[in-house]
């Protein structure tokens, strides 16, 4: 890969259950492209990866959520995962870091259950979204348009499906975050 990511700061929010491909895999390709990439999670410590149908790694967390300042970052990825963003999306702290790089124009990327973060963050009115089919009508109804592909691109927001799909979401992350800042996205 290159490094169209270097001097790139990326926050990867998560927390217990997350999916761990769809951490693992997408840290490994920004940090390829030169990016630097921090778990950030509310708990200390370490979380425990999800591994399709049962727990899979324990995966460091590099900083505490109460610590970490969306300021201090480039961009964002939420990775998927069921427990993990409905744990996230019942943290104030958690919803109000996912909004603040939207207010700010940065670029995020949100694959599989991702996605949920964006809507509790009263984010995706009025844009282009996928993730896992079950999430469909929640983006829908938070103003969202659900559109079934493996890769979807809005104003510097990366939205993917599932897994299988993460070589693509890869590479339009990669491009997103390189790009940088996109106008202030709806917040």
């Amino acid at each position: 890969m290159s490094d169209s990511l270097k001097n790139k700061r990326v926050a990867i929010l998560a927390t217990d259950g997350v999916e761990q491909v769809e951490l693992l895999e997408p840290r490994k390709a920004l940090e390829q492209a030169g990016a630097v990439t921090e778990v950030i999670s509310p708990k200390s410590g370490q979380i425990k990866g999800w591994n399709h149908t049962e727990w899979g790694e324990q995966i460091k967390v590099d900083t505490e959520l109460k610590n970490a300042t969306p300021g201090q970052y480039d961009a964002l990825l939420l990775p998927g995962g069921v427990m993990n963003p409905d744990h996230l999306r019942q943290d104030a702290d958690a919803v109000q870091f996912v909004k603040a790089f939207f207010e700010a124009g940065k670029p995020v990327a949100a694959i599989c259950h991702g996605p949920w973060m964006l809507v509790e963050a009263d984010v995706v009115r009025g844009r282009k979204i996928t993730s896992w089919p079950s999430l469909q009508t929640d983006i829908r109804n938070a103003g969202g348009e659900w559109i079934d592909r493996e890769v979807v691109t809005d104003h510097g927001l990366v939205t993917s499906r599932k897994p299988d799909d993460i070589p693509a979401f890869n590479k339009k992350m990669i491009e997103e975050f390189a790009e940088g800042k996109h106008m202030a996205q709806h917040a």
